[in-house]
């Protein structure tokens, strides 16, 4: 059984190694909206299980019945499976049920969502950062603000997944009004929306001038730390080459 990550969604972005798991998979699995951004033609013939939102559990242990019944069986996640996708919970499940030996399990990285954002965004990912998820879902929310609050007190940058959902709706402004305590408002931010794909939005600005109803859950926001600075429409992070060179 393999677990591969699809990159951020389009095709120019799926990593080779990935591609070819999918050509050579007999049974292919994963939430549906992320099995819609996979060629249909790669889709053609084989087995296929989709399943909508929360319902990881299920398609695990759909891929891992596959997997048993001898069908090379591919699970798809977005970006990298190993970064808030399914490989974590394919992996335990596999230890649950005392299976790590009968199965084989791969792992194919693909293009992370934090990096497909990034790179829209210009350079704000060249010095130490801090990834948080702000669904509330599996990790309580006493939890995130800790670690949200530790992250901006250490000045890294942060990048944050999930930012905003209609019951989530308030849990974005907490972080950045946070993180404009610690930095101040002229700290930039930016705000990516579907990075590579159809209807893609992207906006670097500040703390002081955004408005985090823009976002959703199809959003990566990254909050700059203290030596960030707006470029043009671009957010850089300098890793300090001109100090240390004295250029």
């Amino acid at each position: 059984m393999t677990v591969i990550g699809l990159g951020p969604g389009t095709a120019g972005l799926l990593p080779p190694m990935a591609l070819h798991c999918l050509i050579q998979a007999q049974a292919v699995v994963g939430y549906d909206r992320y099995v819609d951004l996979v060629d249909p033609g790669l889709l053609q013939g084989k087995t296929l299980f989709s399943s909508p939102m929360k319902k990881e559990m299920e398609r695990t242990q759909k891929a891992v019945q596959l997997a048993l019944d001898g069908m090379n069986t591919v699970v798809v996640s977005s970006g990298d499976s190993g970064i808030y996708g399914m490989a974590g919970l394919v992996l335990e499940y596999l230890e649950r049920w005392a299976l790590v030996d009968r199965i084989d399990l791969q792992i194919i990285p693909g293009i992370p969502a934090l990096c497909a954002a990034a790179a829209l965004l210009g350079a704000p990912l060249m010095h130490d950062f801090a990834c948080v998820s702000l669904s509330d879902l599996l990790t309580p929310l006493p939890t995130i603000m800790k670690r949200i609050w530790a992250a901006a007190e250490a000045d890294f940058v942060l990048v944050l997944y999930n930012p905003k959902s209609r019951r989530r709706s308030s849990y974005l402004a907490d972080v950045l009004d946070i993180v404009a305590r610690q930095r101040g408002p002229q700290t930039p931010v930016g705000f990516v929306r579907n990075a590579f794909r159809q209807d893609q939005e992207v906006l670097a600005t500040t703390l002081e001038s955004c408005d985090p109803d823009r976002a959703d859950m199809l959003t990566i926001v990254i909050v700059g730390n203290s030596a960030s600075r707006l470029v043009s429409d671009k957010i850089l992070t300098p890793r300090g080459y001109f100090e240390k060179y004295g250029v």
